[in-house]
């Protein structure tokens, strides 16, 4: 069960890496990452930021980029939430694949 400072923390990083990665993805050109969900232990000390990356043939390489840069993204969401958070999470970034496992599941009921 959830309590509703964690779901507010969650939509609040979700938010914050929104914008982080649209600066991001200027910098590397010819990609868009959006971040899809946020989740965040009950102890506020580890999240689990799950990225949707556009072209979907980029993620792999896309999501390790990401990760060898996990403390200068960590670093920059410190300084826009230093008001709002006093401990900072640990980041782990994962593909969110729900949009290919939508697509595979309607190409099975068209073969039905």
């Amino acid at each position: 069960m959830q309590g509703a400072r964690q779901e507010k923390i969650e939509k609040m990083l979700q938010k914050e890496f929104g914008e982080i990665f649209i600066l991001y993805a200027k910098k590397i050109r010819n990609v868009i990452i959006s971040v899809s969900e946020v989740r965040i232990t009950s102890d506020l000390s580890m999240a689990r930021v799950y990225l949707s990356v556009f072209p979907t043939a980029k993620a792999a390489e896309i999501l390790e980029q990401v990760n060898n840069d996990n403390k200068s993204l960590r670093f920059e969401l410190a300084r826009r939430l230093k008001n709002n958070l006093r401990i900072i999470p640990e980041f782990t970034f994962h593909n969110d694949e729900t949009e290919e496992k939508l697509a595979h599941i309607d190409e099975i009921l068209k073969g039905i």
